[in-house]
């Protein structure tokens, strides 16, 4: 009651001081006519208090995002409503919706009465130019009564998440090598060749040939088992984003940092699209995103795994690919490796020279960062002599800067090219004074 109280508004005290006081002089007085005036002002804007402490409870919010992901610089809409679950009328109302100020200005709507079980819907836009993961709401809500005597606010604990992805481009396809045709019969092989060991028997089912009962697993589980003709496989892919802050140049949006991880999303999504189990890890070592060891899931639903690990990724303190070349060499990362790196050293380049040997094939996208700032990182390679190390240690490498478009990088991404024996000594490629020369 002391908070309903509080909501008083001057209009609501004034009548309460005049009724009080209009009381006090027909007590004074004897006037009994003014007494029931008195009680009257006095009781109109306590009514009010009553009547609005009871609505503010007997009014719900609900809030709808569509979609609940976006890509960066593009709108999504926030739906809201209101709805009167009492059986009086509500007053005025005003809803206040809490945004982040990344994503526009506070939205502010002003309701009229809303009948017993009725509801009003009001709907706004947001858009953000930077990626990340923000909030929506808490709502509050501003209830008057129709004198205007009364005013209490409410504040509802729903809160809903918005997903600003980075800006992802269609790319080309292009003949990535290597590949399988994705799931069924052109992306099964035979088990053969594989031990007895090997094989993962499955239930009998009406109309299995006889001749494929697995009899050691029948006497196991007691009920007959058949032996699988076919194991399917599919394509993998490890896709590396250089997180260094220190290999990377310029600030805000249009830093190198954010066109990497733009171009990360882009290759992710297309190479999720194209059938393949795709793994992200950064500069540390770190999956940020895929799929446990033997577990398939569509490839939508890994799509989204990436975009929301790309949408909150930061730039981290590591130094060095040493975490990277471990998440590479994994054993059966034997796929596809895509590399988005920025400034490499000649421990980077020696380090990417020794997980390639892992990989069935291995692209490189190396960022020429002079073109976000001039100055030159300490330690680093020059570009043109980073790029031809990796070309010579067997990754397929394309060039990158600001101006770049990537979907017209990606098409060389399939071009055959000549590319130095592997058999050739990368470490005497790397000497200190072969390259500064």
């Amino acid at each position: 009651m002391r908070t309903a109280l509080s909501g008083l508004t001057t209009r609501g005290r004034s009548f309460l001081a005049a009724g009080l006081a209009a009381a006090v002089c027909a007590v004074v007085l004897g006037q009994r006519d003014l007494l029931r005036v008195g009680f009257l002002l006095a009781a109109l804007p306590l009514v009010a208090v009553l009547v609005v402490a009871r609505t503010r409870h007997l009014v719900t919010s609900t809030r709808g995002l569509q979609p609940g992901r976006v890509a960066a610089g593009h709108e999504a809409q926030v739906r809201l409503r209101v709805d009167n679950v009492s059986r009086i009328p509500t007053g005025l109302l005003m809803l206040e919706d809490h945004v982040p100020y990344v994503l526009g200005s506070r939205p502010r709507f002003v309701l009229d009465r809303i009948e017993p079980h009725g509801y009003r819907q009001v709907a706004y836009r947001v858009r953000s130019d930077l990626r990340g993961k923000f909030t929506v709401g808490p709502l509050r809500l501003r209830l008057a009564d129709p004198f205007g005597m009364c005013e209490l606010t409410r504040s509802f604990a729903a809160r809903d998440a918005l997903v600003v992805t980075p800006v992802v481009q269609q790319l080309p396809a292009v003949d990535l090598g290597g590949e399988w045709t994705g799931y069924g019969d052109g992306n099964a092989r035979s088990i053969s060749s594989a031990g007895e060991e090997d094989v993962v028997p499955r239930e009998y089912r009406h109309g299995d040939d006889v001749r494929r009962v697995h009899w050691r697993s029948t006497a196991r589980r007691g009920e007959l088992m058949v032996r699988r003709e076919e194991q399917s496989w599919q394509n993998q892919a490890t896709l590396l984003l250089d997180t260094r802050l220190q290999s990377h140049r310029g600030e805000g949006p249009s830093s190198s940092f954010e066109w990497a991880v733009s171009t990360a999303a882009s290759i992710g999504v297309h190479l999720c699209r194209r059938g393949y189990t795709t793994h992200l890890v950064s500069a540390e070592g770190t999956q940020l995103a895929g799929t446990p060891e033997g577990v398939r899931t569509a490839p939508a639903e890994t799509e989204s795994f990436l975009l929301d690990a790309l949408a909150v990724v930061a730039a981290g303190s590591a130094d060095n690919l040493e975490g990277a070349e471990m998440a590479l060499r994994q054993p059966g990362g034997e796929g596809m490796a895509v590399a988005v790196l920025a400034n490499l050293t000649e421990d980077d380049t020696r380090r990417l020279a020794r997980a390639r040997t892992t990989a069935a094939r291995g692209l490189a996208i190396v960022l020429d960062t002079s073109a976000w700032e001039s100055t030159p990182l300490p330690g680093a390679l020059p570009h043109d002599v980073a790029v031809g190390l990796l070309r010579q240690a067997g990754w397929r490498v394309l060039s990158a800067s600001a101006a770049t478009r990537l979907p017209d990088l990606w098409r060389g991404a399939g071009r055959s090219a000549d590319s130095p024996s592997r058999s050739a000594s990368f470490g005497g490629a790397l000497s200190g004074s072969e390259y500064r020369a």
